[in-house]
């Protein structure tokens, strides 16, 4: 198992009777792309939640670099190197990019990306100053991080500008920025393509490509064409069970598939 960094054993999520989740035993390995994908209701969601400790499991084992991480929390997690991007945007949109960046690198520890950034929501909707933040520019402990993780997704040259000027797909760029600056061995992207249109599609799948050379990915994606050229893995979830493993060409010609998930026209 030295090759696998993130697996699950008899998986499992209850709500109320409702098994969303079922003895799932999942195993990423290093320096993959691994695809999480199915019908809408499947339980892909829910995966991610389990594996990033935002739920509590039902039953079963998470393990992380051979570390038994099942009653974590979620900050204690993104420390040990695994973070996660969310389906809906997690940018502060009236900030500059390079601010955006030093915050997820400035975040108390012991707490979870986006605790803080509700907290700081609530304090700008009261009037505070993100003053503070600006005045961060001088650390070149924040700084030069934050440059780099800019640098790397291809939008260093627009540092100082407003995130709310900028594009969906550009939004999508500063997150993983955010999620680069902190250093993570491991990436779990939730619909990293939702909401975007071809051309930006074809440069977010080609900058998940490229930083994944050197870390492991794991993602939910709807759009099966990302799905067949980024993913060196793919797991096919139905009614919270895996229904099929392998690679694209594999998964694909699988009756059980076909029948459930690429029948549907959904992913």
């Amino acid at each position: 198992m030295t090759d696998v960094i993130l697996r699950t054993e008899g998986l499992t999520k209850e709500f109320r009777g409702f098994t969303a989740v079922r003895a799932v035993d999942l195993a990423v390995r290093r320096g993959t792309i691994h695809a999480l994908i199915g019908p809408n209701g499947a339980g892909k969601t829910t995966v991610f939640n389990l594996l990033t400790k935002f739920l509590e499991p039902t039953a079963g084992r998470i393990v992380y670099k051979e570390r038994d991480i099942t009653r974590e929390r979620p900050a204690d997690i993104a420390r040990l190197g695994m973070v996660r991007s969310f389906q809906i945007s997690a940018v502060f949109p009236h900030l500059s990019v390079r601010e955006n960046v030093r915050i997820a690198l400035q975040r108390p520890i012991g707490t979870s990306f986006h605790f803080w950034k509700s907290t700081l929501a609530v304090q700008a909707h009261a009037g505070h100053s993100f003053r503070f933040w600006r005045e961060a520019c001088k650390e070149p402990e924040l700084c030069d991080p934050a440059r780099a993780a800019l640098d790397r997704v291809g939008i260093g040259h627009r540092a100082d500008s407003k995130v709310v000027n900028m594009s969906h797909g550009e939004h999508r760029q500063i997150e993983l920025a955010m999620a680069l600056a902190t250093k993570p061995r491991m990436l779990l992207l939730d619909e990293p393509m939702a909401g975007l249109g071809n051309e930006d599609i074809a440069r977010i799948s080609a900058l998940i490509k490229e930083v994944a050379a050197n870390r492991t990915v794991l993602m939910v994606e709807h759009n099966l064409s990302v799905v067949a050229n980024l993913s060196d893995t793919i797991t096919v979830l139905t009614r919270g069970r895996i229904l099929a493993e392998g690679d694209y060409a594999a998964v694909s010609k699988n009756p059980e598939v076909v029948e459930a998930y690429m029948g549907t026209g959904h992913a």
